[in-house]
C-alpha cells in the first residue's frame, strides 16, 4: 500500500520519472470563468485599439470565480507546503512560470516537436501525446499554441500532496489556462467555445475564440532530489483530452 497524506493516489509506476523542468527556481476543480465585455473596465488581456482614444472599442474582461470550498481547501495545502517541503514556495511565482511553461510546451505540441519536451513533460506522457497530436488535423494542431499575450486567465485547481511506498515525497498543482485562438475551428467540434470580434489595429477586426486546458505539474521533495517540477497531465478541450 502507497503512504497517503491529505489525498488519494494510485501507486505511481516503477518507471516513474520525473525529467528536469526548470522554470525560475520556483515554478510554482471546480472553477469557472466569466466573461464580460465593458468599455471602460480594466482587463487582464485586452485586444482592443490603443491609438483610437475618441472611440473606445469594447474590451474583453476575463473574471475566474473559485469555487470557495476548494479555494479554502488549496490555500490550506499551500501552507503544508511552505512549512514542510519549501518554505520559499510562493503559488503567485508558482502561477507565473506555470504560465510560461505553458506557452511554451504548447507551442512544442502545435509543432509536434516531441523530441524538445523531453525535460519538461514526464517521459510516458511524451509517447500519448505524440500519438494524439499525430492524428490531429492541421487546424487542431495550431489551435494547441497559446502565445503568452494569448492567455487570458490562469487558475490554480487541485492540489496533491503524497508519498509511495519508498518513502519519496511529492506535490502536485493542477493549472487552468483560458487563451484566445484565431485559429479556425468547426462550430460542431467546439460547443460550449466562445467567439469574440477583436481590434487588432484601426480597421482590422479578427475572430478569436476562448478556449481552456488544464496542465498539471509535479515536484519530487525527497531530500537530495533536484527541486525540478515536471508536466504529468495535458488536455486541451475538444482538442486533445
Amino acid at each position: 500500500m502507497v503512504s497517503l497524506l491529505f489525498r488519494c493516489y494510485p501507486r505511481l509506476p516503477s518507471s516513474f520519472t520525473l525529467a528536469r523542468f526548470v522554470l525560475n527556481q520556483n515554478l510554482g476543480r471546480s472553477q469557472r470563468c466569466c466573461l464580460v465585455r465593458a468599455g471602460n473596465l480594466p482587463a487582464r488581456r485586452t485586444y482592443s485599439s490603443e491609438r483610437d482614444q475618441h472611440h473606445p472599442k469594447p474590451k474583453v474582461v476575463v473574471v475566474g470565480i473559485p469555487n470557495p470550498f476548494i479555494w479554502f481547501r488549496t490555500r490550506i495545502y499551500y501552507f503544508l507546503i511552505r512549512t514542510y517541503f519549501d518554505k520559499e514556495f510562493s503559488i503567485e511565482e508558482f502561477t507565473e512560470g506555470a504560465k510560461q511553461a505553458f506557452s511554451h510546451v504548447s507551442r512544442l505540441l502545435s509543432r509536434c516537436q516531441f523530441e524538445a519536451l523531453e525535460g519538461l513533460v514526464a517521459k510516458d506522457l511524451i509517447g500519448k501525446l505524440e500519438q494524439k497530436c499525430g492524428s490531429l488535423p492541421c487546424s487542431y494542431q495550431r489551435a494547441l499554441c497559446a502565445e503568452p499575450e494569448d492567455v487570458m486567465y490562469t487558475m490554480p485547481g487541485d492540489v496533491g500532496i503524497f508519498y509511495d511506498d519508498d518513502g519519496r515525497k511529492f506535490v502536485s498543482i493542477l493549472m487552468r489556462f483560458w487563451y484566445l485562438t484565431s485559429v479556425g475551428l468547426p462550430d460542431d467540434i467546439m460547443e460550449g467555445t466562445r467567439m469574440f470580434t477583436v481590434s487588432i489595429g484601426d480597421r482590422e477586426m479578427e475572430a478569436k475564440r476562448l478556449l481552456t486546458a488544464i496542465y498539471e505539474f509535479q515536484r519530487e521533495f525527497t531530500k537530495g532530489v533536484a527541486p525540478d517540477w515536471t508536466i504529468t497531465r495535458i488536455e486541451h478541450s475538444s482538442l486533445l483530452d
